[in-house]
């Protein structure tokens, strides 16, 4: 199919970003390797469980049958452009579908037909929440057996506090599944058997659902009256509302996420593909339709607009980078402002630093088309960059801008990793640098008491795919202890003390003498500084201080793990010297001493990760399965009856969580599922913690 050429800005009124997102195994990836066949875009549907699938092209992925990293790929549909990123599932990958979101202006989140609403359903909900992202709802698997789809509708409205509008209706459900009803155009669409599902006829509506017809269609027009005062005239004075009028209404709803748009299909049995397809276009916003981005720029930090405008000057933020094998250091971007080409000097605004635009790529999964130029409203790569980081913002030198950046999970659980030989100790260090850089939740530190590499991420198979990386991918032979908790910690006392710092050079003296009171904080938040001096001191100088006393409460007292609870206020300054930079680094090292010297009077504590959980389970398993999770030190929250299935909602700490699936398969037969998710650090009972603290295995 031949690629849209967009020439003016008007022409992005035919452009679309969005993304696939939804709990893992509700059918995200089949569903984008739909779309890519209905829209030309492949020749040979994929299947998960075949591991053939365009999106899913890493090995891991293939081999696990799941998403693991997000895939970019283009389509084009009735002459529009649509950009996807189809993404992970899996709770241990949440910074995929964060970094996605933050660059996309829809997305559609897809429902397991059976289960409706689940654990990570709600996690990408609250993400795309964050950043103010119309959706569609795609109820899928309507074939499966236990299929409720007005169950999976209130589900959404129980569980996710929003208004669902159904659009469809299914015709059939389970085995009899067969078709939907478009509730707007008022016609029915029947899938024949053949395998593709191209091909469907349209027929008059079921006469045992056209009760069920009208009562769904008026809550759709009453919907479009609220959202347009030229409908609601017409819909007072009982007019004509034509189709057009109510999808325009009900895209304006949409966009200011005031009802999200629901319907039904099945993915795999290539039903109801081609409607969400168009649904994309009738309801999610083009970059036209969004008010343009906020930065901060200038010297004096003044709020900068970044309009989807050609004309603009060039505005880029990067939101993932990739090592590729074969192309090398890529990384992706979406284009706010103006346009992006090749050979332009562009500024990283978080490292002051220039930036070479060298090559730009179009992405298709793991293929690369070059290509001259990007422009607003654009998502594509660039290879080569030496500075940039997932959340930086390229703009130019003479119009400086810094986007908001994106935020990352922090790692609950960590390994300690070694190379097996010394030829092995480099490279090691190398690729673990890099994995970082690609991945900003995997983190790499060294053990205070060891000395040892510890890596760290989301979770258990975050960590095993990090480590296959390292071996198979990039052949780097190493050895790896078992996963352990990332615990933090926190104080129960307060407590105040001074810092001071003295040097002669010569004939200049720098001195500096820092008075430090730290409170506990209640919320187990990440440290807060307040600057209580009542006398002015230069701005930079109490930066120094702020960012001295910042990375010292990644370390805390008892084990070494970052601090969280801690309110650090700086009351008292003394510093003398002539040169300036000299008397910020005697101003940093008074402030840590201070700190730390207050951190021994202050009563640590230790924190422990706290998930929520969810087993599913026949009803001849719920004893075991109840039993087993009070041994984990679990908190029943509710145990209820759903699909026939015994659903348990709990609350466990991380670390009796290890190996869960393993015996959660056993007690059950293999029957039984889980899915679990980060809820918050929590103090630890002290029992525990003196085991922890003693090096006790729990």
């Amino acid at each position: 199919m031949p690629a849209l050429q967009i020439k003016t800005i008007d022409d992005l009124k035919q452009t679309r970003n969005i993304g696939i997102i939804a709990h893992i195994d509700a059918g995200k990836t089949t569903l984008t390797e739909r779309i890519l066949f209905y829209t030309g875009r492949s020749h040979k549907m994929g299947e998960v469980h075949d591991g053939n699938t365009i999106m899913d092209w890493m090995e891991q992925e293939q081999e696990r049958g799941i998403t693991i990293t997000a895939a970019a790929t283009t389509c084009f549909w009735k002459n529009h452009r649509i950009n996807i990123i189809d993404t992970p599932g899996h709770v241990d990958f949440t910074i995929e579908v964060e970094r996605s979101l933050r660059v996309l202006d829809g997305a559609i989140v897809v429902f397991d037909a059976v289960s409706g609403v689940e654990p990570q359903s709600e996690t990408v909900w609250r993400q795309a929440d964050k950043y103010h992202v119309p959706r569609l709802c795609f109820i899928n698997k309507m074939d499966r057996i236990g299929a409720d789809f007005q169950n999976s509708v209130q589900s959404i409205t129980d569980k996710l506090k929003t208004t669902p509008l159904c659009l469809q209706l299914p015709i059939g459900s389970e085995t009899d599944f067969k078709g939907v009803i478009d509730l707007i155009e008022q016609k029915a669409f029947i899938w024949d058997q053949e395998e593709s599902g191209e091909n469907y006829s349209t027929v008059p509506i079921p006469e045992t659902q056209k009760k069920q017809v009208q009562e769904a269609r008026e809550k759709i027009i009453e919907c479009a009256a609220e959202a347009d005062d030229k409908i609601m005239k017409k819909y007072l004075a009982e007019e004509y509302i034509s189709s057009e009028d109510i999808k325009k209404a009900l895209r304006t709803a949409t966009l200011n996420l005031q009802v999200t748009p629901v319907f039904c299909g099945s993915a795999f049995k290539n039903k109801g593909v081609q409607q969400i397809i168009s649904a994309v276009l009738d309801y999610l916003p083009g970059p036209l339709d969004l008010p343009p981005k906020k930065g901060v720029g200038g010297k004096k930090g003044e709020k900068v607009s970044c309009p989807t405008d050609f004309e603009h000057p060039v505005c880029v933020l990067a939101f993932k980078l990739m090592e590729d094998p074969f192309a090398g250091h890529l990384t992706y971007i979406r284009v706010y402002s103006g346009q992006l080409k090749s050979g332009v000097q562009l500024l990283n605004t978080r490292e002051g630093k220039k930036e070479r635009i060298q090559k730009i790529v179009k992405i298709h999964s793991k293929l690369r088309e070059e290509v001259p130029y990007l422009k607003a409203g654009d998502i594509g790569a660039i290879l080569g960059l030496k500075w940039t980081k997932t959340g930086d913002t390229l703009c130019p030198t003479a119009h400086p801008v810094s986007l908001e950046s994106i935020s990352f999970p922090e790692p609950v659980i960590s390994m300690v990793i070694e190379p097996k030989s010394s030829v092995d100790q480099k490279k090691m260090i190398k690729v673990l640098e890099a994995l970082q850089r690609e991945d900003p939740s995997c983190f790499i530190s060294s053990d205070p008491e060891t000395g040892q590499t510890l890596l760290m991420g989301m979770g258990e198979l975050h960590l095993e795919v990090l480590v296959h990386r390292l071996t198979k991918d990039h052949k780097v032979q190493v050895n790896t202890g078992p996963p352990r908790v990332s615990y933090r910690e926190t104080i129960l006392k307060t407590a105040k003390e001074v810092g001071s710092f003295e040097r002669t050079q010569g004939e200049q003296k720098q001195s500096a003498r820092i008075t430090l009171k730290i409170t506990p904080d209640g919320d187990l938040r990440p440290l807060v500084f307040e600057n209580q001096i009542k006398k002015t001191i230069p701005q930079e100088f109490v930066s120094a201080i702020q960012k001295a006393v910042e990375d010292s409460s990644y370390a805390g007292i008892l084990m070494g793990y970052r601090l969280l609870g801690v309110h650090a206020t700086l009351q008292e300054v003394k510093y003398q010297g002539e040169n300036e930079e000299a008397i910020q680094t005697a101003l940093k090292v008074a402030a840590v001493q201070a700190f730390r010297k207050a951190l021994t009077k202050s009563q640590g504590q230790l924190l422990e990760p706290l998930f929520d959980l969810e087993v599913v389970t026949p009803d001849e398993f719920l004893g075991d399965i109840m039993s087993d999770l009070n041994a984990r030190r679990a908190k029943i929250e509710g145990v209820s009856l759903e699909n026939h299935l015994q659903v348990i909602k709990a609350q466990a700490p991380l670390v009796h969580l290890f190996g869960y699936a393993t015996e959660l398969r056993s007690i059950s037969q293999g029957r039984a599922s889980f899915s679990m998710q980060m809820r918050e650090y929590t103090p630890m009972p002290d029992r525990i913690a003196k085991q922890v603290l003693s090096g006790e295995k729990i």
